[in-house]
């Protein structure tokens, strides 16, 4: 049972985490208004809350960037590079420090987490009991877990929900969440893109969306009288871009945006890991505009329908009381490219797929000065679980947590935000990259750096790109081998080295367990070292 640790602060009770699967900021109207895609109820939750400008991920891949937000640290401490690479087992999860205070956190959807039991039997250990069930759901008690993107189990609540309501098949999600019939009736999967105008074979109501939404009210209403902890995670826009009726065709080609690209970027004249990207099956097929022409309504319409379940949400949350003592905050794993720079999916270190919306509601009455308030400051997805931790009075274990609790930011604009950069990481040693370039899998890696004017990009074994973004802010022109930005690139670079220095590697000791032991070895053990 969640209660709430002593001496937590009278406003914040409840936290709902929203995390949807690569939604762009700039495709909600809170963000970029004038367009055709509107997004009310977000809108809604940004006036009543704060709306960050510069959210960014620190891995534009959903493995590494969920390990970020879970354990409020970077992938180089994680040490979760990629998709389906193991959880080390030393390292914790925000359900994890949640439970040292007695507290518990919730799962509706999707983590990407993988376990290591493989570390687990090399190091012998044995799961103290009630915590097998965070070992192998990443810190949360899974009310249901939801990965999408292939056939669920035998077993699955969605699965049985699909079977009760009368989807009958050996694959219901295959062959009606994403499947769709073409004109002539036939069956037309949507793993193929150029079905994904078809409107998916199940109602509205019973697609993924709205289905995890009724299982997060359905909590809420039964956890009316307790605190608690949920984290709702959608597994939409992501693909297969398939939408149920009427969402499937709200929008047309005249409402998409032509993608951000230039044909200096292309062939010879590309930065060698972008060359190597652009010939990616993705990318092939995002650079045809048909093909970009055809997804991004379906894409505008999965968000539409995420914001309408939002609504339903927020009402709930209203109208029992609860949304006078709920932390809500609401983000993405990452971006979508679309099309951007000849690209599909996302991983590359461009706007569209490494920054992400961010708004969050704090109850508190000292957060009612920023309310409605846009912050422009550099915030990251190892922001929120120290966040979290400190909206419900857990202490913050500094020796392990790199984010920063946001709280400060909403409480009290007018201190000095010390982060003056943001910073990502790619491992594309999984993708077929490495194979065009001929790389070792150790080879492969990339670091980008990110302030209010520049961007910076180190790829292991090439040359840099740097992007002026201020005055080229769709990053269509690279300057990493411009002889007159030398001293930005150095600058950087040092900077990014500075970064790498202040990780935290020694997680397992606090601070105050070091300060204790320093020069403290005579005292201690008796042991003198240099005596005359």
């Amino acid at each position: 049972m969640t209660k709430q640790v002593e001496g937590s602060t009278d406003t914040v009770k409840n936290v709902l985490f929203v995390m949807c699967d690569q939604l762009r900021a700039d495709y909600l109207s809170c963000y970029e208004p004038n367009q055709a895609l509107q997004t009310p109820n977000l809108d809604r939750l940004a006036k009543m809350g704060c709306r960050f400008d510069r959210a960014y991920v620190n891995s534009a891949v959903c493995g590494p960037s969920r390990a970020s937000f879970y354990t409020g640290r970077y992938p180089l401490s994680h040490r979760v590079t990629w998709n389906r690479v193991p959880h080390p087992i030393d390292e914790l999860y925000l359900g994890d420090y949640l439970a040292q205070h007695g507290l518990e956190s919730h799962l509706l959807g999707k983590t990407h987490h993988v376990s290591d039991p493989a570390g687990l039997e090399a190091a012998k250990f044995i799961l103290a009991q009630g915590g097998e069930e965070r070992f192998w759901q990443g810190g949360f008690t899974a009310l249901e877990r939801y990965d999408g993107h292939f056939e669920m189990a035998e077993d699955s609540p969605y699965r049985q929900y699909l079977l009760s309501r009368g989807y009958h098949s050996d694959r219901p999600w295959e062959d009606y969440v994403i499947g769709s019939e073409d004109e002539s009736g036939e069956f037309a999967s949507g793993w193929y893109m150029r079905n994904a105008p078809l409107p998916a074979r199940v109602l509205d109501m019973d697609s993924e969306t709205p289905y995890f939404t009724q299982r997060a009210i359905d909590f809420i209403k039964e956890k009316e009288d307790q605190p608690w902890c949920l984290h709702l995670s959608f597994i939409k826009p992501h693909w297969p871009y398939k939408a149920p009726a009427p969402y499937h065709n709200m929008f047309g080609p005249e409402d998409c945006k032509a993608p951000t690209r230039a044909e200096h970027e292309r062939g010879d004249q590309a930065h060698p890991v972008h060359k190597a990207y652009q010939q990616h099956e993705e990318s092939l097929s995002f650079a045809q505009d048909e093909v970009w022409q055809t997804i991004q309504p379906v894409y505008m319409g999965l968000i539409k329908q995420i914001d309408d379940q939002m609504g339903r949400l927020l009402d709930e949350l209203e109208a029992s009381g609860q949304l006078e003592n709920t932390l809500i905050i609401f983000t993405a794993d990452h971006g979508d490219l679309l099309g951007d720079h000849w690209l599909g999916e996302k991983e590359y270190f461009f706007e569209g797929a490494i920054r992400v919306p961010l708004i969050v509601y704090d109850p508190s009455a000292a957060a009612d000065a920023t309310r409605g308030q846009v912050s422009d400051e550099f915030v990251e997805c190892v922001d929120i679980t120290p966040t979290i931790l400190e909206a419900l009075g857990v202490p913050i274990p500094d020796h392990r947590i790199e984010g920063l609790s946001l709280l400060p930011l909403l409480r009290e604009p007018s201190k000095s935000w010390p982060k003056t950069y943001t910073v990502a990481t790619l491992d594309y040693a999984y993708r077929e990259a490495r194979l065009v370039l001929q790389r070792d899998v150790s080879e492969c890696k990339g670091l980008m750096i990110r302030d209010k004017h520049y961007k910076y990009i180190y790829w292991q074994g090439y040359q840099p790109q740097l992007f002026d973004m201020q005055n080229d802010p769709h990053e269509l022109h690279d300057l990493g081998t411009d002889p007159d930005y030398e001293d930005v690139r150095q600058q950087l670079k040092e900077a990014l080295f500075d970064w790498k220095g202040n990780l935290k590697g020694r997680a397992s000791e606090a601070y105050a367990q070091v300060a204790k032991r320093t020069n403290a070895h005579e005292r201690m053990m008796n042991i003198l070292i240099g005596r005359w």
